[in-house]
């Protein structure tokens, strides 16, 4: 009888420990959501104070960043190393980067590749797992053999990429939707004549509803192709009143979307503040799912 009773109050005694520990370890808190930033976001204060820019980032809520400043074999100026080190002695991830060549001809194939060597090598380095092209020459949209010739190109690329590790995508605007090429949309062409393997697209959800078109539409035709979502709207999110974002996140698995980025092109308020207000959206809709 005494063993039992010391058994029943031990028992206790442990639910009374682990209820305190949840509580004062925050075990029961929500899930914070896992959203990063786009540096280009808040590009003239990265060209002032990097090291205070990126701390700034980490005070609003983000949780990784998305670098639009690779040059010579450096990030912001600073060696991928030192770049990486910055980020997550501030809490952050350096996850990826946006960076790119325009589509050599076959003299000078063998030059932009070995700049593309360079480019991937100092983005293994820092850790990435995504580099992105974010625009194309005027080839892409002259006509459908420099489109073909754009989606060679990025396939090689990518087969590059994927030997070190690293995924490789293009990242649209509003023109690869309003260019047509023999009835249908540039983009709709890159989709089709990339290798789901090699190349993977990170969507601007601002720039395809400017461009006229409906992310759902591109997301049931093509599915799984979307690995990588900018999240932005003609201001700080939410501030235009045109991008109907519960319905895309409705159908975000669908996309194939695994990560979110924050973009902040144009603003109502300082950049900063207006990267704030955009964090604080998505914190606050209930159907942001990037966790």
């Amino acid at each position: 009888m005494m063993i039992k009773k010391m058994t029943i109050k031990h028992l206790l005694l442990t639910a009374v420990i682990v209820s305190t520990v949840q509580l004062f370890t925050g075990c029961n808190a929500p899930k914070e959501k896992f959203i990063g930033l786009q540096l280009y976001s808040l590009r003239d204060d990265m060209k002032k104070d990097v090291k205070t820019t990126v701390a700034k980032v980490s005070e609003m809520g983000y949780k990784f960043v998305e670098a639009a400043g690779y040059s010579d074999g450096k990030f912001y100026g600073m060696s991928p190393a030192e770049f990486k080190e910055l980020c997550e002695t501030n809490g952050l991830q350096f996850l990826g980067s946006h960076s790119g060549q325009d589509v050599p001809d076959s003299a000078n194939w063998e030059k932009t590749m070995a700049w593309w060597d360079e480019c991937i090598d100092a983005h293994a380095t820092a850790g990435v797992k995504w580099i992105v092209q974010p625009w194309m020459g005027s080839t892409g949209y002259e006509s459908l053999d420099g489109l073909k010739r754009y989606c060679e190109y990025f396939n090689a690329v990518g087969e590059k990429c994927n030997a070190k590790g690293i995924q490789f995508g293009y990242h649209n605007h509003a023109k690869e939707f309003t260019t047509v090429h023999d009835g249908k949309p540039v983009y709709d062409w890159m989709l089709e004549l990339t290798d789901p393997e090699k190349v993977m697209f990170q969507i601007d959800l601002y720039w395809i509803v400017e461009g006229g078109k409906d992310p759902l539409d591109y997301f049931e035709r093509y599915p799984g192709r979307f690995e990588l979502w900018h999240i932005k709207d003609k201001e700080e999110l939410g501030a235009s009143g045109m991008m109907d974002f519960e319905s895309m996140f409705a159908a975000r698995k669908q996309s194939g979307a695994e990560y979110g980025i924050v973009e902040v092109e144009r603003y109502n308020f300082t950049p900063q503040e207006s990267c704030q207000k955009s964090f604080d959206f998505l914190k606050n809709a209930e159907y942001v799912d990037f966790y």
